[in-house]
């Protein structure tokens, strides 16, 4: 179906298992940032991730351009938006709580199979020109329960990979997993796209999983002791009333979701945008990589402040920044005045830079902050964060649609900044973080 004439025609997103440190660690490197890859499982890790994540990534560009070109609506965006976003929501509560009871690898190597078998659906429904809309959001909304298990996992996983000292590098790192496919997926993926069809994209994206799958079965992770007796509703509720007594966590949590409902509505109307500009898929491609890039560059600055004493400061000025260059995205599509598009690129970028300050600094805080026996449950709650860009877009669809994708964003932005500087203001403590404390803890 993505091989339309209309679209052919162009070019073209505290029971840590114990492991064997030693015998972990080799030379490999020494830069600061860097230094969470001397420790050989997780640099295995850290690599065989990078197929699965630029599967997910092509997923989300896929599916996106299939149903706006099957549908030619911004709310079927928003519908598409939702059913990526609310399963996972639901069944992160269970997917965090299993990651705490049982074997972290194990519970990956079943998730990526399950995500292969339902991307070569959808690539054999679009293959065979059965595929409608609804198909797509229906195998989307399949994916989504199953990232609701498979986010916990992740999340827990790695920090029993490396030393407490490690952890801001590691997460910067397996943020940049992330940015890094961001950056590079989505103009391959239009290039693919125009020069064949979105069934060879989805192909590709179940290869992904499969090729995750194998690095999984060879990576040497020591199960957990499963010494937890309490049943998974009080599992659950021990997490929340941990997260609900602890400032630092529901402050940052809430401002996590705030950021990606309300201020990444933008990447799921990218589409939209993109048909504002009048760029095709070949600008669709390179607006979604320019955010990659412009994240990329946002984890490598945020390393600087790993151990400054304004931490905290740093982290949510980033987020307010971020809003700014939001607004002026929106402005600017909406204006479409000639050479609109480039500047969209460097605004763009520049917004990438912030909100990857933002993620990388939060998440750094709480991996660091959250007892161990407790990891996979409350790092699952901040797991919800990612689904909720997708879900913010059911709201941020429908405003478009009623008015446009510019004045939509624009609205929800102005929700976001208001609660960041609401945070800036009046929560001292978490303005206050002081990195170099915070590292020092063992």
């Amino acid at each position: 179906m993505g091989g339309s004439t209309r679209l052919s025609n162009l070019f073209c997103y505290s029971s840590r298992p114990s492991i064997d440190r030693t015998s972990r660690k080799d030379p490999l490197v020494n830069a600061e940032q860097f230094k969470a890859l001397r420790h050989r499982q997780f640099r295995n890790y850290w690599l065989g991730s990078f197929t699965s994540v630029g599967a997910t990534q092509l997923q989300v560009m896929g599916l996106a351009w299939l149903v706006y070109e099957l549908s030619e609506s911004a709310l079927m965006l928003g519908y598409l938006g939702a059913a990526m976003g609310f399963p996972a929501v639901l069944t992160t509560l269970f997917g965090g709580a299993l990651a705490d009871r049982v074997n972290k690898r194990r519970l990956l190597e079943i998730t990526s199979i399950l995500t292969f078998l339902l991307l070569t659906l959808l690539s054999w429904l679009d293959w065979s020109g059965q595929v409608t809309a609804w198909h797509a959001i229906a195998i989307a909304a399949g994916i989504s329960i199953i990232t609701g298990f498979d986010w916990p996992a992740r999340q827990a996983i790695f920090p029993a990979l490396i030393e407490r000292e490690d952890m801001m590098s590691a997460v910067a790192l397996t943020t940049v997993i992330w940015q890094a496919t961001r950056m590079v997926m989505p103009a391959f993926g239009g290039v693919i796209i125009a020069l064949t069809d979105t069934w060879v994209l989805f192909t590709l994206c179940a290869i992904g999983f499969i090729f995750m799958y194998l690095v999984l079965i060879n990576l040497e992770v020591k199960a957990d002791p499963v010494a937890i007796r309490q049943s998974t509703l009080n599992q659950i509720r021990e997490g929340i009333s941990f997260i609900l007594t602890t400032r630092t966590f529901y402050v940052l949590l809430g401002l996590s979701y705030s950021v990606f409902f309300f201020g990444m509505i933008y990447m799921q109307l990218m589409p939209a945008f993109t048909d504002m500009l009048g760029a095709g898929e070949q600008g669709y491609g390179y607006l979604l990589s320019v955010t990659g890039f412009g994240a990329v560059t946002g984890t490598a600055i945020s390393g600087a402040l790993q151990g400054s004493h304004r931490l905290g400061l740093g982290m949510l000025l980033s987020a307010a920044v971020f809003c700014v260059f939001i607004y002026l995205f929106a402005l600017v599509c909406y204006a479409g005045f000639t050479g609109a598009y480039y500047v969209a690129l460097v605004v763009i970028f520049a917004a990438a830079i912030f909100s990857s300050v933002f993620m990388v600094t939060s998440t750094t805080v709480l991996q660091l902050e959250v007892p161990d026996a407790l990891r996979g449950r409350v790092m699952g709650f901040h797991a919800i964060t990612y689904n909720l860009a997708p879900l913010g877009a059911l709201m941020g669809g429908a405003i478009a649609e009623a008015t446009n994708p510019s004045i939509a964003v624009s609205l929800m932005v102005s929700i976001l900044l208001g609660l960041i500087l609401w945070i800036l203001a009046g929560q001292e403590s978490i303005r206050k973080i002081d990195g170099q404390l915070l590292t020092s803890k063992g």
